[in-house]
């Protein structure tokens, strides 16, 4: 029986390889051996990213309501704080939103808030 090598599937493995790593630096994107390093550390710094992206978002939501509520005179803990106790679920993303395009019916919101504590 005749031998089988496995040149197709490594070829195909290095060339998907290859082809994640176009447009790095250098051997990086030339070399399999580093872009195979280069591809692995990538997916690492991705996947990081997109939970850092999520975190950097819920920081800029809270940000942006904590602006919006202190010319009111509360902070954004006892804002959040009314909200919960006058059972208003509204998420962070859209509070936000409300304070910059509908300062109205925030400014109602934190009335709410404020004769819930």
């Amino acid at each position: 029986m005749a031998r089988i090598k496995g040149a197709m599937m490594t070829r195909k493995r290095r060339k998907k390889t290859l082809k994640l790593a176009k447009g790095f630096f250098g051997s990086k994107s030339k070399h399999f051996k580093m872009a195979k390093q280069q591809v692995m550390k990538s997916g690492n710094y991705a996947f990081a990213g997109r939970k850092m992206k999520k975190r950097q978002f819920r920081n800029l939501w809270i940000t942006r309501i904590n602006n919006a509520v202190r010319p009111q005179g509360i902070n954004y803990s006892s804002f959040m704080n009314g909200l919960k106790k006058a059972g208003v679920t509204l998420n962070r993303k859209m509070l936000s939103e409300m304070a910059i395009h509908d300062p109205a019916s925030f400014n109602a919101l934190v009335e709410t808030a404020k004769n819930a504590l």
